[in-house]
């Protein structure tokens, strides 16, 4: 089971393919939403973004295709790994998809187990903790499997809310999370937090990075949010 919440959104139109797969996803530990058709899925990706998309290719109102395009171009979810599922076959679909910006193309039939290696190999790709990989930024070094952080060979004591909201600054380093996202992303997006409250844990995890001195490595966005570096 990862040791982070992963959030993997699928975009199926078939009832018994969604079905399978959400099953399949829960049994590996991954938190899972699921859309019907490409409209639904960018609504629900604009409310919370999740560390990893699977994609049908084939949809009513938005293809996969469309979703896919459109989230390549935009900044906030560009990273965001996509794993396309087709039962298109022929080489040109395949080089299409890819083009257009999916990080990987699964032909239908699939094996299942196949499906969920492909999962975990895209996340270990773009969210080193999430596949429980250890996170370093200068000086600050984050152990998920141990649950450890230290800073310059000092070992931190961090409340486990502390922990997470650092590991989702160290995955990505001088990206600015709204506290919006923030929530979403520490306390989960169905538990109703103020959004001060990210504020209270901001500060609790600088004064625990800080202890032992060195410069304050948490950048505040006024009006927008906070950045790892």
């Amino acid at each position: 089971m990862p040791p982070l919440e992963v959030q993997v959104l699928l975009v199926e139109d078939e009832p018994a393919q969604r079905e399978v797969l959400t099953y399949n996803l829960k049994a590996e530990g991954f938190s899972v939403r699921c859309a019907e058709n490409g409209e639904d899925a960018m609504l629900m990706i604009a409310e919370a973004l999740p560390n990893l998309v699977i994609l049908d290719w084939m949809m009513p109102l938005m293809s996969g295709i469309e979703v896919c395009r459109q989230l390549k171009t935009r900044s906030d979810t560009r990273h965001i790994p996509i794993i396309m599922l087709s039962a298109r076959s022929e080489e040109l679909d395949t080089v299409r998809g890819l083009e257009t910006g999916a990080d990987d193309y699964v032909i239908k039939p699939y094996s299942v187990s196949e499906l969920m290696a492909r999962v975990r190999t895209q996340l270990r790709r773009t969210g080193p903790a999430v596949a429980g990989v250890g996170l370093v930024f200068e000086d600050i070094s984050l152990d998920p499997e141990s649950h450890r952080v230290s800073r310059d060979h000092h070992q931190l004591s961090l409340g486990p809310t502390e922990f997470r909201l650092l590991s989702r600054l160290m995955e990505r380093p001088g990206r600015v999370f709204s506290r919006e996202q923030l929530l979403d992303l520490v306390w989960g997006r169905d538990v109703f937090v103020d959004a001060r409250t990210v504020d209270v844990h901001i500060a609790r995890l600088r004064k625990a990075l800080t202890r032992y001195g060195g410069n304050d490595p948490i950048r505040t966005v006024r009006g927008t949010g906070y950045a790892l570096g």
